[in-house]
């Protein structure tokens, strides 16, 4: 696997800590790039602003390596560091934002990644207004997806851990992750949730993808598959039982009115 993975991956990657902004500038041109990884970006972008209703203010976390601003040109771009394009540097457990001033709060696999989500929901809750949601596009565990992110993926998969919280550390904000907790605090603890969060409603858990973004390469691999095989995949990923083996999906939590 190690041989497969040194094979595969992007030149453009080759040497670069995970936690280098120069990093994230890189993935940012990898992801305009690739063809195929371009237009799964492009069906994420219009699925999360497909649930959004009302976009005047939104905020996206996590955005140095996508391109969401093309698509929403009014968007509150942030990240965790500084890196060229951004407009803010945000603490997603700390956020920068008046109560009920929000309209939406957005991310790409980025929710996996917060130190702790229970400190940032409890944030969504405040900046958000009545009405505002919370969209995401996240790693989800199937029994194919749980193989693949444990054996071919660098991010730490553990949906046995008890924790919504990751030991963080702090010169390693990308680093740091557990790519089951989308799955854990939406799907196995949603009891837990809703107890936690009454304030809170999910709307949508929408598993997605198979197979796409594995062909695609993502931000680290080169692409199997040239861009215009894309809607073929998605197509065959659509007609064959994609929630079964989902390797994403997309979530929606609405903040009541």
């Amino acid at each position: 696997m190690a041989y497969l993975q040194r094979l595969l991956a992007h030149p453009l990657t080759r040497g670069l800590s995970l936690d280098d902004p120069t990093m994230t500038a890189t993935r940012r041109t990898i992801v305009r790039e690739k063809r195929f990884l371009h237009a799964l970006y492009v069906e994420w972008y219009k699925l999360i602003i497909g649930s959004l209703d009302r976009k005047d203010q939104v905020l996206e976390l996590g955005s140095g390596a996508g391109f969401l601003k093309d698509w929403l040109p009014d968007l509150i771009s942030s990240d965790v560091f500084p890196v060229e394009g951004i407009d803010r540097v945000v603490d997603a457990c700390d956020l920068p934002f008046d109560a009920e001033s929000l309209d939406a709060i957005v991310m790409t696999d980025v929710f996996h990644h917060i130190p702790d989500v229970a400190l940032f929901l409890k944030e969504a809750i405040r900046t958000l207004r009545p009405g505002g949601k919370v969209c995401m596009i996240e790693p989800w565990r199937t029994p194919w997806s749980e193989w693949i992110y444990t054996h071919l993926h660098h991010e730490p998969f553990l949906p046995e851990s008890k924790k919504w919280a990751l030991d963080f550390q702090e010169d390693a904000p990308l680093s740091n992750a557990n790519g089951a907790l989308p799955w854990m605090v939406f799907e196995r603890d949603r009891a837990l949730f809703e107890k936690k969060f009454p304030e809170l409603v999910i709307q949508v858990v929408k598993p997605l993808m198979p197979l796409a973004y594995l062909l695609s390469g993502g931000v680290s691999m080169r692409s199997v598959l040239p861009g215009f095989t894309y809607s073929w995949i998605r197509w065959v990923e659509r007609n064959g039982g994609e929630s079964q083996w989902a390797m994403f999906a997309l979530i929606v939590v609405k903040k009541k009115t």
